[in-house]
């Protein structure tokens, strides 16, 4: 299907073939290259992921041994296992018959953030969360795996809640978890609210599928760092224990940058087996919405394996201490798409993610080195001391914060529906996202001071902002086969034009969610007085202009972006010791954006959070 904003249909359409020709040369080239562009520079040993043209065998291993490889895991769910090879050695094993890509173990990342003063969230509030607890649905019975940094027992988490454990951290056999991330993305799951239950307690902070069974699979050390082998480990375990613990969800709130497509990045091929095998994946988007290293505005920052069209990809939203979902704002580090390298719309929707209150456990890293993110007592206790910390919850901000929200209402969905395919449970969310947002807003850093300028445009939102309620609600069936509900991918014209590219059977059909008179219609959220206007972020002098990030000059131009010298270039962004190397950080993720309980004037683009 193709939509476009140009006056000339047959213009958009001559420029989509154009695309596409480019599309099919672009993955020659893909095909043609077997080892990512990021070993380029590799010396001395090198932990790669190699994939195979055929099942794991033990004949594999001794291919790869021929080249000097060590076995470190197997990894057949995505016919390929890891090893550690000479460096020297790669472009040999590569071009070996028996392989289709090698890539580096790459290291994963939680994409949670600290720092700052806290007020109550309201997130279940927010997101209308009570409604499902009014009609008795609380998880019950269904399974889903926390791919994370484990799971530490609370008050709020019991044992009898997380029914199976590992660990997929190498010389580390225990899943408790000993750095903090998971434990608090397991509260904003299943957590029970039973120490901010008693008589004293006027808040509780309730998990949104309270009585789901969690699966504990642990991919990150103490220090909240893991590898791409551990995360497809994890997924890999998790779909051989789908049917024992009705396993129907994955939560991977982590993630790492996009180094190639999709379709060749291991990890991503790990998340899709999942889908298919019928279970939810749901992703956070990245927290590199401030980077503007590349001149795009935190555009083209969503991380893999969020990247993926097939997953739910989820941004953050600023609830700004308030129930009242009508204020919410884009947090200002929420990546943004669309996806490098593939172009797909992302993230899908977005939920709170701005100074979320979860568990957390005092002994553990992510406290020993954040002890201001403790909260205070008087938080929800009627009579408790603002100056005392509590024991039990503790804050973050991201978009790790935020995909456990959606992963707990697709746990609920799938209580209340069993037959619920995950092509549906994602039409579903996104048809019903709550889409009346403020369009332009500003936020400040509480920090350093600096502000951001924020658009609920496509890219940044998605579908609009998470509905429990109306997800529930819905009883929509048209999205039930495989793949259906794909995110699409999006294509620019020289002259600002756009084009939205997926099949016309699908999700995004003439008749379904894309068509003129439905979601993404020109009365609707995507409308041509909102984010696709003429005047807007697709404009000629915006993002998509002819001198911004589609120009000739610019990211996707001939000496920049794509340039032999620049981004993929071997000293640039993709080198070694640069922003995408081996020794990446979230350190745009690692700040909160002000709150306030002052409304922000719709379009004005002026005003400013202040706490």
């Amino acid at each position: 299907m193709v939509l476009e904003r140009s006056k000339s249909m047959s213009r958009g359409r001559v420029w989509l073939a154009l695309v596409a020709l480019l599309i099919g040369a672009a993955s020659l080239v893909a095909q043609a290259q077997k080892s990512s562009r990021d070993l380029g520079n590799a010396t001395g040993s090198v932990d790669v992921i190699v994939q195979f043209n055929r099942p794991v065998t033990a004949d594999l291993h001794k291919v790869v041994a021929g080249y000097g490889g060590t076995l470190k895991r197997e990894l057949g769910l995505v016919q390929s296992s890891a090893y550690t090879v000479p460096a020297s050695a790669i472009s040999s094993l590569a071009a070996d018959s028996n392989v289709t890509y090698v890539s580096p173990d790459r290291p994963v990342f939680p994409t949670g953030s600290t720092g700052g003063n806290w007020v109550n969230d309201y997130h279940t509030d927010s997101i209308n969360a009570p409604a499902a607890w009014a009609l008795g649905l609380d998880g019950d019975g269904v399974g889903i795996a926390v791919i994370d940094s484990g799971i530490s027992f609370d008050s709020d988490l019991s044992k009898k809640s997380v029914v199976y454990g590992a660990s997929f951290v190498q010389g580390n056999d225990s899943p408790v978890d000993q750095y903090g991330h998971g434990t608090h993305v397991s509260g904003i799951i299943a957590g029970d609210g039973k120490a901010s239950s008693d008589p004293h307690s006027y808040y509780t902070f309730r998990g949104i599928a309270p009585d789901a069974n969690l699966i504990n699979l642990r991919v990150l050390d103490s220090n909240g760092a893991g590898t791409d082998s551990g995360v497809i480990a994890a997924i890999q375990s998790a779909i051989a224990l789908k049917n024992t613990y009705n396993i129907r969800v994955n939560n991977l709130s982590l993630g790492r940058p996009v180094y190639e497509s999709y379709a060749l990045d291991p990890l991503c091929q790990a998340v899709e087996q999942a889908w298919k095998a019928g279970i939810v994946v749901v992703v956070a988007a990245g927290n590199g919405g401030r980077d503007n290293s590349s001149g795009t505005n935190g555009y083209g920052t969503i991380t893999a394996p969020g990247n993926d069209p097939y997953v739910i990809t989820v941004g953050a939203m600023n609830t700004k201490g308030s129930r009242d979902r009508s204020g919410v704002v884009p947090a200002s580090y929420s990546s943004k798409g669309p996806t490098a390298v593939d172009h797909f719309v992302k993230p899908d929707v977005v939920a709170p993610g701005n100074l979320v209150i979860s568990l957390y456990n005092d002994d553990l890293t992510l406290d020993l080195q954040n002890p201001l993110n403790e909260i205070q007592r008087g938080l929800y206790e009627t009579n408790g001391n603002l100056t005392k910390a509590s024991d039990t919850y503790f804050v973050l901000s991201g978009t790790s914060t935020a995909a456990p929200m959606v992963s707990g209402t697709a746990v609920l969905m799938i209580q209340k529906d069993s037959t619920l395919t995950p092509d549906e449970v994602k039409a579903r969310l996104m048809n019903t996202a709550f889409k009346n947002l403020i369009p332009y807003s500003t936020a400040t850093d509480q920090v350093t001071g600096q502000s951001y300028s924020l658009s609920a445009d496509a890219f940044t939102v998605g579908a609009g902002y998470l509905d429990v309620q109306a997800a529930l609600a819905n009883t929509d069936e048209t999205f039930s086969n495989l793949g259906s509900a794909l995110s699409p991918a999006v294509i620019v014209g020289p002259n600002g034009q756009f084009a939205l590219v997926n099949a016309s059977s699908a999700m995004w059909g003439t008749s379904a969610m894309w068509g003129t008179s439905a979601m993404w219609g020109t009365s609707a959220m995507w409308g041509t007085s909102a984010m696709w206007g003429t005047s807007a972020m697709w404009g000629t002098s915006a993002m998509w202009g002819t001198s911004a990030m589609w120009g000739t000059s610019a990211m996707w131009g001939t000496s920049a972006m794509w340039g032999t010298s620049a981004m993929w270039g071997t000293s640039a962004m993709w080198g070694t010791s640069a922003m995408w190397g081996t020794l990446f950080e979230y350190n745009d993720g690692w700040a909160i954006d002000s709150v306030s309980s002052s409304a922000l004037t719709q379009g004005s683009g002026t005003d400013v959070l202040t706490l």
